[in-house]
């Protein structure tokens, strides 16, 4: 598999070179696979043990450090987080447990409920008063939705947790209980160490900037550009292992829209011809997110701060900060090795980091309904969402239970990923520094969808 994966990745350079990335790939505690391509920085090939910032992929280590301790006995997820940390009971908020928190039910989402900017956030002890002083906010449209993402304001509340029942900084809990343990110390930060800060990839358009000052910084582009898709991109998509599926996918979504129930659901070369044009990066992002069900206010209260300026992640001073929801900072084999260990129900290497019973409740869906915030029935965990995957999802593969249904982990805002599908123990990370989002890229579903195929013929 790793030659194929290794094309792949270099296909999925598309129009970006000379950005690149890497995937790991575990199964049943080995590596089977792990590629890179491109350059993290100037003088820097793309490795698997390359680091990176992955944003919100983070969360899932935050995530799988909570469930340790839970299995460790220093945390229950029922208990009142205030049992724990007692000023976090201020303005009702008493009664909050880990299990309405985790999987995103406890209407603490905005980041704008609270008095903070761009360089606030970056200080540690200052944001905790913040969050243990807020206020529940409901989301716009609140009876429509079943949960509300909280794309930073969860990191500050659980990282609060972990300080608070361990009697450690954050980064010696993660180091202590979770990182030393699976032998990834040295690859997974949150709050990256100065020695290591020039280790981290950067986006290609940085390459060639010297560091910047403050006032660069506060002028500088943070959003990334949305480009057409050159001919050349169009066609390394019709390349796809995927992309049988997406226009299988494609076509189904369009007959069911047009209600013509009674056609074959196979396709035949006219059906093929009649959506193969479509098939550009926005219509297959829309095959994973619907984003005419963005509720666009929810978004920008969940991820802006009231500040005047955006944040820049890949600055040194961001880097270094603690923002355990948005700034985590791991390589592929990292983040792969951590859900190894889930895909094994919890062990590594003969230990048992999660038990059973701490296991079965973590990857046990706790949301059905719509998100306020995300774009997409997300199937919330206990700090993971679904596996997103057509493919999973297609009758041709039913051998067992379909990974969509027990897959899960946790993707970024710049269109990383990190999941692990226990039935198979089955574990894969996609890290880059293409110039992205979640919302107008593929290259992790394509990967996805790419591993799930091959892994299936080998089973």
């Amino acid at each position: 598999m790793s030659k194929k994966l290794q094309q792949l990745l270099t296909d999925l350079q598309l129009d970006d070179v000379p950005a690149g990335g890497a995937v790991a790939v575990y199964q049943a505690g080995q590596c089977i696979a792990q590629v890179s391509t491109g350059m993290a920085r100037p003088d820097m090939p793309w490795q698997p043990d390359t680091l990176a910032i992955n944003f919100s992929t983070g969360k899932g280590v935050l995530a799988t450090l909570v469930h340790v301790l839970v299995s460790q006995q220093l945390l229950e997820y029922d208990k009142p987080i205030a049992h724990y940390w007692p000023e976090f009971a201020a303005n009702g908020k008493d009664q909050i447990t880990l299990r309405q928190v985790m999987p995103h039910q406890a209407d603490l989402f905005s980041i704008q409920s609270i008095d903070v900017d761009s360089e606030t956030v970056l200080d540690w002890n200052t944001m905790l008063r913040h969050i243990a002083a807020m206020p529940i906010t409901s989301p716009e449209d609140a009876p429509k939705y079943d949960s509300a993402y909280s794309a930073l304001i969860y990191g500050w509340v659980l990282g609060g947790v972990v300080e608070a029942v361990t009697d450690l900084s954050f980064a010696e809990a993660l180091r202590q209980y979770l990182t030393e343990p699976l032998g990834i110390a040295d690859s997974c930060y949150f709050g990256v160490p100065d020695s290591k800060v020039d280790q981290v990839a950067k986006l290609a358009k940085d390459f060639e900037e010297s560091e910047d000052t403050s006032a660069q910084l506060k002028s500088r582009r943070q959003k990334p550009t949305l480009k057409v898709d050159s001919q050349e991109t169009l066609r390394t998509y019709a390349s796809l292992p995927s992309y049988h599926y997406w226009q299988q996918k494609m076509l189904n979504d369009k007959r069911a829209a047009e209600t013509q129930s009674s056609l074959d659901d196979s396709l035949d070369s006219s059906d093929i011809d009649n959506v193969q044009h479509v098939l550009n990066t926005a219509r297959i992002n829309s095959l994973y997110f619907n984003t005419t069900q963005l509720n666009l206010k929810n978004y920008k209260v969940a991820l802006i701060p009231a500040g005047k300026h955006a944040l820049d992640y890949h600055n040194r001073q961001t880097l270094q900060a603690v923002i355990p929801a948005a700034n985590g900072v791991a390589s592929a084999k990292a983040l792969a090795t951590i859900y190894a260990m889930l895909a094994n129900g919890g062990v590594w290497q003969g230990k048992t980091l999660i038990d059973g019973t701490t296991f079965k409740q973590l990857s046990t869906p706790q949301v059905e309904g719509l998100d306020a915030v995300m774009p997409a029935a997300m199937k919330w965990r206990l700090g993971y969402h679904r596996l997103f995957s057509l493919y999973a999802n297609n009758d041709d593969t039913d051998k067992g239970m379909s990974p969509a249904l027990s897959g899960f982990g946790h993707m970024g805002y710049n269109g990383s990923v990190a999941w692990c599908d226990p039935e198979r123990q089955l574990s894969f990370a996609f890290i880059h520094n293409f110039d992205t989002t979640m919302l107008n890229d593929v290259r992790q579903f394509a990967l996805t969808e790419a591993v799930l195929s091959w892994v299936e013929k080998i089973l």
